[in-house]
């Protein structure tokens, strides 16, 4: 029986509550089977940046969804290595499950950006959007109107994506905010969980301030 799953792409450097907030709204709203946290060997906007290992991001991500059994971390992009682009990762997780029907989950910022991204109608052709729209802060109707997205979208994919938003509490955890929470030697308490925040202390994680801005 085919599957609706979601692939939710990041750094997750350090995955935090925020992040588990929107898996569970997407699965809620969506009507998923599944959300596939897939962080990201190196982000291709982001190669400058204070990033932690593949291995403790996974390993982070593993412990803060240990309970939920519709969260699961796929290590498609960190196996593969090199710079991580959506679309060779949703054609190999379309190759490798050609029964399911995926989605893609993108904040109103990486919708923006679509255009810009390696073979963006190829993606779009693959995957449904869910566009994540967060309470009082982001407007998925207004973000359409910009003119790079608005010339690469059909208005039919204009109207799914309206369709399918996923509607966020405006909660404001940033993980670039987390980093330097930790570099500056504060509390991170109730913006991760706390087996991520005994893990990050472990293993001294991020103890040097950004200089940019991975999320």
């Amino acid at each position: 029986m085919a599957k609706e799953l979601a692939i939710f792409g990041g750094s997750f450097n350090p995955v935090h509550l925020g992040h588990l907030i929107v898996a569970e709204c997407c699965l809620e709203q969506a009507h998923l089977d599944r959300v596939l946290f897939m962080p990201a060997a190196t982000p291709p906007h982001k190669q400058n940046s204070l990033l932690a290992d593949c291995a403790d991001r996974v390993e982070m991500l593993r412990l803060a969804l240990a309970s939920h059994d519709k969260l699961d971390v796929s290590l498609n992009e960190c196996e593969r290595g090199g710079i991580s682009y959506t679309v060779d990762t949703v054609n190999d997780l379309v190759t490798q499950h050609p029964e399911d029907h995926f989605s893609l989950i993108l904040g109103p910022d990486a919708l923006a950006d679509l255009p810009s991204w390696k073979k963006p109608q190829e993606i779009l052709s693959a995957v449904t959007i869910l566009a994540i729209e967060r309470d009082g802060v982001d407007d998925i109707e207004k973000t359409l109107q910009e003119p790079r997205l608005k010339s690469l979208l059909s208005d039919e994919q204009s109207n799914q994506i309206k369709t399918n938003r996923i509607q966020v509490p405006g909660i404001g955890i940033r993980a670039k905010q987390i980093r330097e929470s930790i570099a500056n030697g504060h509390s991170t308490r109730f913006r991760i969980p706390r087996d991520v925040e005994q893990f990050i202390t472990h293993n001294q994680l991020y103890c040097t301030a950004d200089k940019k801005n991975v999320e």
